[in-house]
């Protein structure tokens, strides 16, 4: 039963969010009755919703369950304070990630009217190897993880998207020694990603990245990321301190 709500819930993506209960169906591959007696029971739970011309869409209760205790509402309200900051000087897309089921998941986006071209959203994902962000997630991945990315088929984005496994594998490693990435063209041509790692305890948990137009000046920006990136960290940290001790200072 649980694998086939979730074959339900997965037929939604950032470009689908309203459907019909037999198309639900069709794509989750289920009998129609077995979809729309789920579908029933999921709008009657509040995880979907049904409008007046029978669509169906995600449920506000499937989004507020999301957020209750969720690592991603942390980090994201962690974040987000730093986030502004960083907008605030560079004025162009300002992008929070972290790694999910082998994706570059997009948690925040902050964008200036006046901003570039930019195709990822919030709740989006993109492929490891064909973003700022992805990079520096996949270049801090537990190894089982980059080895399988790197063994499968890494299609490209733009022309000028890193597809072969041997050049990803020295760009990976020139990001974990430099502490950052430049991706000029990997998503769009006109653009460039810089993203940075963000740390938990010492673990890499997310990236902090920014789109630039293609020929901008990166390095003001990297550095305004990595000072974004330790005051994240400091949060994120004064966060757990408190979670552990419930907001009192350590008895000594």
């Amino acid at each position: 039963m649980i694998d086939r709500v979730v074959r339900v819930l997965d037929t939604f993506s950032d470009t689908r969010t309203v459907q019909s209960a037999s198309d639900i169906g069709r794509r989750a591959g289920l009998p129609s009755a077995t979809a729309h007696r789920l579908v029933d029971d999921l709008v009657a739970a509040g995880l979907l919703e049904r409008d007046d011309e029978h669509h169906i869409r995600l449920g506000m209760r499937l989004w507020e369950l999301a957020l209750r205790g969720s690592r991603a509402l942390r980090l994201r309200q962690a974040a987000l304070p730093h986030m502004e900051a960083v907008q605030a000087r560079i004025r162009e897309h300002t992008q929070l990630a972290v790694l999910e089921n082998d994706e570059a998941l997009f948690l925040e986006r902050l964008s200036h009217p006046d901003a570039g071209a930019n195709i990822t959203r919030v709740a989006g994902r993109l492929a490891l190897h064909a973003s700022s962000s992805g990079l520096v997630l996949l270049a801090h991945a537990p190894d089982e993880v980059r080895e399988r990315v790197l063994g499968n088929p890494l299609p490209a984005v733009s022309p000028e998207t890193v597809t072969d496994a041997g050049a990803l594998r020295t760009l990976l490693a020139e990001v974990r020694t430099r502490g950052f990435v430049v991706a000029p063209g990997s998503v769009e041509t006109v653009s460039t990603g810089v993203a940075v790692p963000v740390r938990d305890r010492g673990e890499v948990v997310a990236a902090l990245s920014v789109i630039l137009p293609r020929h901008a000046p990166a390095e003001s920006a990297v550095a305004i990321l990595r000072a974004a990136a330790r005051a994240i960290e400091t949060d994120l940290a004064r966060d757990g301190h408190e979670r552990w001790t419930g907001g009192k200072l350590p008895s000594h």
